[in-house]
């Protein structure tokens, strides 16, 4: 083993460690069922609520339709153009990164960015494989377009039911009503699944890797740091303005919730490119490429804790701009742009 350690560098293990396993029970406490506060519980990759314990008059404030992940926020805006704009994105990002691989190796990967890079590529192709699945179901059968999707039904049967009705199994009610818990419980199975909340959760990663990526690169790298194995050209200046330029064009068109808790899965992402960094360094690969994340150095602490801290804005930078984007955009377009969920 190569790895030499140092008394500091058990500070920088404990760091990790510490966010990794925070990550972890901030998840476990928000992406769980919870059936005591439906307000602010995000059904998830975790736990998804069983269709009978559903509450019909208070519904999770994270609750994710299928036809969600693949519909625009834009009344107007037809599913396709959200696929179309998804598949170029994809196809574009995938071909500047074989590019990549071609001229410096698959020995590339060893960066940070790459790692982004690839993340948003495939959020990108999971993205393209949602809304072709959705576009095939619009056109196999009728879909109602006076709201742009179903979010008319749930609001309408909320507004309608919410004083008589309080689950599907504590009442036995005829004629309308009957017919309305039956739209409710097919709105209910159109919940996102397994794949649908894995493609929700990866562009939420992706935004938080995306900001911090580009403010290392930009901001620290490339005025500092620059070695000849990454001189800045034309390439590496693309692939670290291409990643956010098309996330906040995904933005500006999809549906898809924003909430802050998961901010989580981008500490978990960056924590595992780090346990991957002292991996192959304690078998013997020697050249770093971020020195500032070297161990067997005394400041590496307080690096290690600069980067942990700095994911809070470069999160919360997102953030904003999604809640920006929710919160001014129906004022200023309320018959063009759909109340967020």
């Amino acid at each position: 083993m190569a790895l030499e350690i140092a008394w500091y560098d058990f500070v920088c293990f404990g760091m990790v460690g510490m966010a990794f396993v925070g990550a972890l029970w901030v998840l476990g406490m928000n992406e769980g069922a919870s059936k005591r506060d439906f307000e602010t519980t995000y059904e998830s990759l975790l736990l998804s609520r069983p269709d009978h314990e559903v509450v019909v008059n208070v519904l999770p404030k994270g609750h994710v339709s299928t036809s969600q992940l693949w519909t625009s926020c834009w009344r107007r805006l037809h599913p396709l153009c959200l696929l179309c704009t998804r598949f170029l994105s994809f196809v574009i990002m995938l071909l500047f990164l074989l590019w990549d691989v071609l001229v410096y190796d698959a020995s590339i990967f060893i960066y940070y960015t790459e790692w982004t890079f690839t993340l948003v590529t495939i959020y990108f192709a999971l993205g393209t494989i949602v809304s072709a699945y959705g576009c095939w179901q619009l056109f196999s059968k009728p879909f109602i377009h006076n709201g742009g999707r179903d979010e008319f039904l749930r609001r309408d049967v909320e507004e309608t039911m919410s004083r008589d009705l309080t689950t599907y199994q504590e009442k036995d009610v005829k004629g309308s009503t009957m017919l309305e818990s039956q739209y409710v419980e097919e709105e209910f199975q159109q919940r996102a699944g397994f794949w649908g909340y894995l493609m929700q959760t990866t562009y939420q990663t992706c935004a938080g890797a995306a900001i911090l990526t580009d403010i290392v690169f930009w901001c620290i790298i490339v005025p500092f740091l620059s070695i000849s194995h990454l001189r800045l050209n034309p390439l590496m200046g693309c692939m670290h303005a291409m990643n956010a330029v098309f996330l906040l064009l995904e933005t500006a068109l999809n549906n898809l919730p924003f909430p802050w808790f998961r901010i989580s899965y981008f500490v978990l992402w960056s924590c595992g490119y780090v346990i991957f960094q002292w991996i192959i360094h304690a078998f013997g690969f020697k050249w770093w490429p971020y020195p500032f994340l070297e161990l067997n150095n005394k400041w590496a602490p307080i690096w290690y804790l600069c980067l942990a801290l700095i994911h809070v804005p470069c999160y919360g930078v997102y953030y904003l701009i999604v809640r920006a984007k929710n919160r001014n955009l129906p004022r200023l377009f309320p018959e063009a742009f759909l109340r967020p969920y």
